[in-house]
Formats: structure tokens, sequence, C-alpha cells
């Protein structure tokens, strides 16, 4: 028997102990029933590659986002969230355990997180929750078709998942057995209807649920949204980001017409989750949480898809939305909010025991209308570029900073990247290295030095990572894709 250390407020002593008994009895409930009308639900939405701009609450002029314009206004908006490590697996590795990448080993794509992890799900199920997963899980690493038995799947119980695929018209997944089965349409919304027919299920049965439905769109290919969807965007008729360089403008037009189409189509989605939790009557007391895993550069920078340092890349929406505990007014919350931090924070509003080897923050007092947290810096890293961002295509390892004001990024060569974010919100001018701001550059340094000391990051060159995890890779450290 495993008993795990954990760190909670103090005032929730008993309930840890008996919640901490409960998931190392193998996934026994605790017996806290008489608590289990205040426990709220979750109902966590996670989209794929979708950047912090492209909203309209956040001033995007092009995309129609009017259901998620409308929960910002009833939600705390955290308009500084990032990526951590902006790119699929490792974010959906500190969601689940609240780690950074290099301690919860998935700093790469298409590797397993470790079967002794302790998940969000664990810890939940062990605190009496219903547990369940629809859509994208991409953490197995065994071949992204490949069918992921219950014994792999981190704590979740109710399952419609699959590794990982972008083919979002002809999409399927597993339940229980390794058969597959096939989403109807467009799968973003045959998932958002079955989350619908979850949450009609479980509603007012005494037993609190989580929910995660993790959405493939907006992640490319971006031409494969519903006609109805495609039909409101032209081309021509797109607004660039002044970032976008002369010569990428044609391509930059086209492949944002069809990602925005993706965006409106996850927001009717939106829409209607919201709408099926009002109609069961468990709206007030259901954490509702929008983000997503990363953003995507879309030729900003010259760039594409994901991984760099830029804000298009690191940015993502985050949108807390629970009326009965944190109220219904909107809110903009400005302190620095990571991947990592998303677990020990749902378990705090949710009062469940974080477990102790959790390294994110618990920002749930803050959420609650606490003091904002004195850190005021994310740290952002890419341990070991891959795929779109090996070497031959400008990769690099690097780490860095995203404060208030500034970023600030060092590869292994030394500092190489430095805006100004409130003067320079494209960072279209690169202060790195220029006499007028060494002390500025110098105090980020310092800052940054700190971070990875206190984050135990000896920032390394990728390939000793890879080794010391074993894991095998192409000449270009990429993992080879399995199906």
């Amino acid at each position: 028997m495993t008993f795990y250390r954990l760190r909670a407020p103090s005032s929730r002593i008993a309930f840890q102990l008996a919640a901490a008994l409960g998931f190392a009895l193998s996934g026994l409930h605790v017996s806290a029933a008489a608590d289990s009308a205040a426990k709220p639900n979750l109902v966590f939405l996670l989209a794929d590659q979708w950047r912090a701009d492209a909203l309209g609450y956040a001033g995007d002029p092009n995309v129609k986002t009017p259901n998620l314009d409308r929960l910002a206004g009833e939600s705390a908006n955290f308009v500084r969230a990032v990526s951590s490590c902006p790119v699929c697996c490792p974010f959906r590795g500190s969601l689940m355990t609240g780690q950074r990448p290099l301690t919860h080993g998935v700093f790469l794509n298409d590797v397993p997180l470790a079967a002794e992890a302790t998940t969000i799900a664990e810890v939940l199920v062990g605190a009496g929750y219903r547990t369940g997963y629809i859509g994208k899980w991409h953490l197995d690493g065994r071949g992204r078709l490949s069918f992921t038995p219950p014994e792999r799947r981190q704590g979740f119980q109710y399952w419609k998942a699959v590794e990982c695929t972008h083919d979002y018209n002809n999409s399927f997944y597993y339940a229980d057995a390794p058969a597959r089965q096939t989403w109807q349409g467009y799968d973003s919304i045959a998932q958002t209807r079955d989350a619908e027919d979850f949450i009609r299920h479980h509603a007012g049965r005494g037993q609190p649920f989580a929910l995660f439905l993790s959405w493939g769109t907006p992640h490319n290919p971006y031409e494969t949204a519903p006609e109805k969807y495609r039909a409101m965007y032209k081309p021509e008729n797109i607004q660039l980001r002044p970032n976008v360089p002369d010569q990428l403008k044609i391509p930059a037009r086209r492949e944002l017409a069809g990602y925005y189409a993706h965006c409106t189509a996850l927001d009717d989605c939106v829409g209607e989750l919201w709408e099926t939790l009002k109609a069961a009557g468990i709206e007030e007391n259901t954490i509702v949480v929008f983000t997503a895993d990363h953003g995507g550069m879309l030729y900003s920078q010259g760039q594409v898809r994901k991984q760099k340092p830029w804000d298009e890349s690191i940015r993502v929406p985050m949108l807390f939305h629970w009326p009965a505990g944190i109220g219904r007014e909107g809110r903009r919350l400005d302190a620095a909010i990571n991947s990592e931090d998303l677990m020990p924070t749902l378990l705090g509003l949710m009062k469940a025991p974080i477990p102790e080897q959790v390294e994110g923050s618990d920002l749930s007092g803050y959420l609650r209308g606490g003091d904002k947290p004195a850190d005021d810096a994310a740290l952002i890293t890419c341990p070991s570029p891959f795929g779109e961002w090996t070497r031959n295509r400008g990769g690099r390892e690097y780490r860095g900073l995203r404060t208030a004001r500034y970023t600030y990024v060092r590869d292994l060569n030394g500092p190489w990247l430095l805006y100004d974010n409130q003067a320079d919100p494209y960072q279209l001018k690169n202060l790195c290295n220029e006499p007028e701001h060494a002390e500025l550059q110098a105090d980020l340094d310092r800052q940054l030095n700190d971070k990875l000391a206190k984050t135990h990051d000896e920032f390394l060159p990728g390939a000793e990572y890879i080794r010391r995890r074993g894991y095998q890779v192409d000449a270009n450290g990429t993992v080879p894709v399995r199906p």
C-alpha cells in the first residue's frame, strides 16, 4: 500500500487524511457523503492550439466567439496565462500532475506519462468524484491510434478518447474495449454532445463529477471545419497582426480563415455545454475552465505552429467560471498562471488534497478574492526542440520569463530575446544585448537564474535529458510517430 504526502490548507486536515486514505486504497471513495452536496463539479474544456488573442473578448477583430465573450463576462479571466512548455504532450503532463515537464518526464510529444504519477483524476476519485475524459488524450505514448486500456488512463473512469488524431471529420475513439468507435461528423461537435449526455446523466445523483473535454481543434488542418463556419471567414477580409511579414500575408490570411472557423465551431460547443449545465440545474456549483494547451504562431514573426517563446505560442486563454464559489462578476486577473498551476488550483477550489510532489502554485485563494501572489513571472521552457521546431528549422533549447511587462529568453549560448510587451505588444523590437537595456537585462537574468534554481532546472542540452529518460528519437530529436 502506498501513501502520499499531501499539501493543503490546515483547516482541511481531517478531510486530507480521509482523502489520502481513499486514493491510497486503490480508488476507494472517501466516506464523506454528507459533504458531497457542497463539492463543486468540474467541466474542464481544453482546446488544442488556441492562442490567447484569438477571441472576441481579447480584442481580435476577426473571430466570432459570442458565447466565450459572454462567459468571460461572468468569469475570472487570467489575462497572463501561459503554457510553460508550449506544445501538446508537455502541457497535458503538467495539467495532470501539477509538475513541470522535466519532472514528470513528458518534455517531448509521443512519450508516456509514467504510471507512478499521481494525477488530478486519481486524487479526485479518492475525494469521492466520478471522473470522465472525452477527446484527445496524447499521454500514453504507445501509438497515436492505439487503444489505451483502463489501467493506463491515470484515474479516469468514463472514457471516450484516442491518443491523437487531427482527421476531424473521420475521427474515432475507444471506450472500454479495443474496438474503434466512430464520432459522427465533425468530432468536436460529437464530443460535445457526449459531454452533454455525461452531464445530464450525472447531474443530481449525489456524487460530484469531474469531466475533461479535450478537443483537437483549432489545431491544423485549418480547412476542415464544417462549411457553416468556413463560410463566415474570407481570407481577403482577415486583418493580420503587424508582426506577420509581408511575404507571408497570403498564406497567413488563408490559414487564419480556417483557424477562426474552428474557433467559432468550438464557441458554439461552449454555448451548448453552458446551456446544458443550466438546464440540469447545476451551473451555479460547477467549475467551468476554458483554456488551451498552447497557442499557434500562424506566421507571426514568420513562424508557424508552437514551441516558440513568442506570445502567439506561449499565451493561452484561461477562464474560470464558478458562480457559487468565486462569483458571477467578470474579473481580469493579472497574476501569472502556468500549466503546472492548474492542478493544485483546481484541487484547492474543490477542497481536495494536493499531493506533496506537486510543483505548481495553488491560486484558489486568489480566485476567491485573496491577495495576488508575489511571484510576477512565469517560467517558459523548451527542454529539447523537436518536430516543427528542430534545429534545422531554427529550433533551440531555451529558458525564459514572461512577466507582466517583459519577455526575456536565454538559449544555450546566452541571452537571446528581450521584449518590452507594454511598449511593443507585437514583439517587433528585440532589445537583447542593447547597452541602454543592460541593467534591465541583468535583472531579468538574475530572476531567471533564481527560477531555474528553485525548479532544479540545470538547463542542459536536450540530448542529455533524452539520454537520462532513455527515449528513442530520430536524428532531429523527435520521437517517431507511431500509428
